[in-house]
């Protein structure tokens, strides 16, 4: 795992509750996770990329997003390797790999590798709600 600085933003909770609905502050505050196959980007293939829901840093290309059937959206990889970053989770009595915005450090979802057909052999398994789309051209 890599070390973790600080977060670039910086809220209250209070302040995240009253920019967030109750639904994204669970998912991106308390590491949440929306049900599968049900956020709006599982089978989006619009050209774009996908930002923090949170704090508006690019996390992840279109390009980079592909069908895992794991019931949410999916990445090979992160934009750049610093916006997004990595530590050990040990909740739900396993051990896995979250993925959190380098920039708030909003939880987003896991990292697994998982994904041979990929070019990484990584899956970022990363909640809708956590993430916003800017379709490419706007």
């Amino acid at each position: 795992m890599q070390q973790i600085p600080a977060p670039t933003v910086s809220k209250s909770e209070d302040e995240w509750r009253q920019q967030l609905s109750p639904q994204e502050y669970h998912v991106l505050r308390e590491a949440g996770t929306e049900r599968p196959g049900t956020g709006e980007y599982v089978s989006t293939t619009t050209t774009g990329v996908y930002r923090c829901r949170a704090c508006g840093n690019e996390l992840f290309r279109s390009d980079a997003k592909f069908d895992s059937h794991c019931g949410w959206p999916s990445f090979y990889q992160p934009t750049a390797r610093d916006n997004v970053i990595l530590r050990e989770d040990r909740s739900l009595g396993m051990t896995r790999v979250e993925a959190l915005c380098a920039n708030c450090h909003s939880h987003l979802g896991h990292l697994f590798d998982d994904a041979p057909q990929t070019p990484t052999g990584d899956r970022y398994c990363i909640n809708s709600v956590s993430i916003s789309l800017e379709p490419a051209g706007e």
